[in-house]
């Protein structure tokens, strides 16, 4: 499962410059054009690049929340769908982080398992739609944990069977 699907689509930033996406787990390009390429472009490429670099920092920022939420159970660094700027330059705007959502030995592992999902899903200040769904999944998961817990405290017999006395 992948988390922090931040979707390129989502980042159009201009209709007028086409470069398509490129994915890549690498991390971009750190070309340093000089001043006076910068000066040279145009308004609208110089406010493209603005966008372009408001938003790669918006992908990093999420993916990286991610991470640190995930913890042991992220697969992989952050994987990212780039830009190329009108500088030359590529920009995330896109990215994912794979965690590992298998279920754990026991039950209550499981459930360790499926809070640590949930948390890492929703770790970023914005989840997305994929985030939402990857928590929501992560919620049954534990949820299945939980009523397998309660059945096994069930059957292990009435020491351990949640009840009341009443005593007259």
């Amino acid at each position: 499962m992948s988390i922090g699907a931040i979707l390129p689509s989502s980042a159009s930033l201009s209709p007028g410059y086409s470069v398509p996406p490129v994915s890549s787990s690498a991390p971009a390009e750190k070309a340093t054009p000089s001043a006076s390429a910068i000066t040279e472009l145009s308004p609208e490429a110089q406010a493209m690049l603005q966008q372009l670099k408001a938003r790669d920092l918006e992908v990093r920022q999420h993916e990286q929340a991610h991470l640190a939420a995930a913890g042991g159970l992220a697969t992989s660094g952050a994987s990212y769908t780039y830009q190329r700027g009108p500088n030359g330059v590529n920009y995330a705007i896109g990215g994912e982080v794979s965690i590992d959502t298998s279920p754990g030995a026991t039950p209550e592992e499981t459930a360790t398992r499926a809070r640590t999902i949930q948390a890492a899903a929703l770790a970023p200040a914005e989840p997305s739609g994929p985030d939402r769904a990857a928590a929501a999944q992560a919620q049954q998961m534990e949820m299945q944990a939980r009523a397998e817990m309660a059945k096994r405290a069930y059957q292990s017999g009435p020491a351990n069977r949640p009840g009341l006395d009443l005593f007259a």
